[in-house]
């Protein structure tokens, strides 16, 4: 058996073992070795049933991603051999692809209803890393995939790095870590990072969208430094207070659906529903994370970068 069919018949079994491993340690180390992080049993628990159901879930409507990938294969500009460097080259740009699917997540509405349920949780600890939506693969953003096969990646290849991207994003969920050597902050992505993007606190809203390297959030002047004198306060803007399953599944999706079909609205008010940034209303009863920031001082009153017109 070659190491490459090696990891695609036990790469499941492997990922799944490294996780039920670093939660263990997580655990360890609150417990024995007094480190912060709590990791709550209802909550977690209701954390690994979202994540281990929407495998399956996931996995039947991957067809739909990776059928894209297979057809656009063929009209590659070029046939990149897979070898250790196409690997290292292939995992940078599929972590910038990572970056613009997830940024797009938090404000683009649509995204952001799938994406929410990863964020429903007040807590920060490994189990929520898995608390996922069960449907990425109807959101559109994974065709953000398909330029590295148009450059001429193996569409294996470039599935393969995104599974690791996902799994080392794992990690990052903790509090058991404090600061990391100050290179490797500098570089990558670390738990001191995440909890900066899992906070709903006004300084943190919208930043570090990074999935392995922080480069890409310190390029496109998204990235904040978690402050000591700021703790993280982790959840949504307004948390949900459920752990009804459909519920945290699904609520976004309704209430995209509530208004968007009101009475009244024009056909773009309409599409600003379902596209514009979370948060957005057409008669700006609501506010956008731009709003809070705004409200909370962070924001100089003339910058309006973000709002969108209810024309």
């Amino acid at each position: 058996m070659t190491a490459q069919e090696f990891m695609n018949q036990n790469w499941v079994v492997i990922t799944l073992a490294a996780f039920a491993a670093g939660a263990l340690l997580e655990l360890s180390a609150i417990h024995v070795f007094k480190r912060s992080g709590r990791v709550p049993l209802k909550d977690s628990a209701l954390s690994i049933f979202l994540g281990l159901a929407s495998d399956p879930v996931n996995a039947i409507f991957a067809i739909i991603t990776t059928a894209a990938l297979f057809a656009a294969a063929p009209f590659a500009i070029a046939d990149i051999p897979v070898t250790w460097w196409s690997f290292l080259l292939c995992f940078v740009l599929d972590d910038l692809r990572f970056y613009l699917h997830h940024r797009i997540c938090h404000r683009v509405r649509w995204g952001w209803a799938m994406h929410v349920v990863h964020h429903s949780s007040t807590n920060f600890n490994m189990p929520i890393a898995l608390r996922q939506s069960w449907m990425k693969h109807f959101t559109g953003t994974m065709m953000l995939k398909i330029p590295l096969i148009l450059l001429g990646f193996d569409p294996a290849l470039v599935v393969f790095c995104g599974v690791l991207n996902a799994t080392y994003q794992f990690f990052l969920h903790t509090e058991t870590i404090d600061r990391l050597p100050r290179w490797f902050e500098y570089l990558f992505n670390t738990p001191s990072h995440h909890r900066v993007h899992h906070g709903r606190n006004p300084e943190y809203l919208d930043a570090n969208f990074a999935g392995t390297l922080i480069i890409w959030d310190r390029m496109f002047g998204t990235f904040v430094e978690e402050d000591r004198a700021v703790p993280v306060d982790y959840g949504l803007v307004k948390n949900l207070e459920t752990s009804n399953v459909f519920k945290i599944l699904t609520h976004e999706y309704v209430g995209i659906a509530k208004d968007a079909s009101q009475r009244g609205l024009s056909l773009w008010q309409r599409f600003c529903y379902i596209f514009a940034p979370p948060g957005w209303s057409h008669d700006g009863s609501r506010l956008m994370s731009m709003d809070i920031k705004r409200q909370a001082g962070l924001v100089p009153p003339a910058d309006a970068s973000t709002h969108v017109t209810s024309a």
